[in-house]
């Protein structure tokens, strides 16, 4: 009963981080609001490792250090997106009294937690989600495809730098506009349901 009322938790914050993630790329490329795409980042984060704790109870019985590895991976990622939005916010809401030098965010440099460990995360997921049977191959597939884009735009960001490039740009819309809140939203309504959706 306790792992049931978690899973519909889980689910809850899974669909919310799935919507906080369209929410982030729109105040970060069409309102370019450092304020919103702060808060956003970090409340997604946060709410990434209610669910990513949920999918641990549900895939453990299939491969139980995959499943350990996995959680631990995608946490790392989900806190360390976490706290790139908590920077932001801070800037944001008390800029440095002189411009900061442009280097990368210290904690999180070039995403390296948010896509590049977060897609190691997804990736390893998403094969469990496919050996386990709980859910349905569909979102497996779906996490296969996250895992790659956060991949390679980490890669982008780390290499390219140039945001317009579209080594960057064209994983950035797809990641923040359609597959990350699809996968999130999908799998908040499969935690929900109890299983497949």
């Amino acid at each position: 009963m306790n792992n049931q009322l978690f899973d519909r938790f889980a689910g809850f914050c899974a669909v919310l981080a799935g919507i906080l993630g369209f929410l982030y790329s729109i105040a970060f490329v069409v309102l370019q609001s450092e304020l919103l795409s702060g808060l956003f980042l970090l409340l997604g984060g946060l709410l990434t490792t209610a669910a990513l704790t949920a999918l641990y109870g549900r895939l453990r019985e299939a491969h139980p250090l995959f499943a350990l590895w996995g959680l631990l991976l995608g946490v790392a990622g989900a806190l360390g997106s976490a706290i790139h939005g908590g920077y932001d916010l801070a800037v944001s809401i008390n800029p440095p009294a002189s411009p900061p030098v442009e280097l990368p965010n210290p904690i999180d440099p070039r995403g390296l937690l948010t896509f590049g460990v977060a897609g190691i995360a997804l990736f390893i997921i998403a094969w469990l989600i496919m050996q386990s049977g709980v859910f349905s191959k569909g979102l497996g597939y779906l996490g296969y495809l996250l895992a790659i884009l956060l991949v390679v735009l980490y890669l982008g960001r780390l290499i390219v730098l140039a945001p317009t490039n579209p080594v960057i740009l064209v994983p950035a819309l797809l990641v923040g506009f359609l597959v990350n809140p699809a996968w999130y939203i999908w799998l908040g309504i499969a935690l929900w349901r109890g299983g497949r959706a």
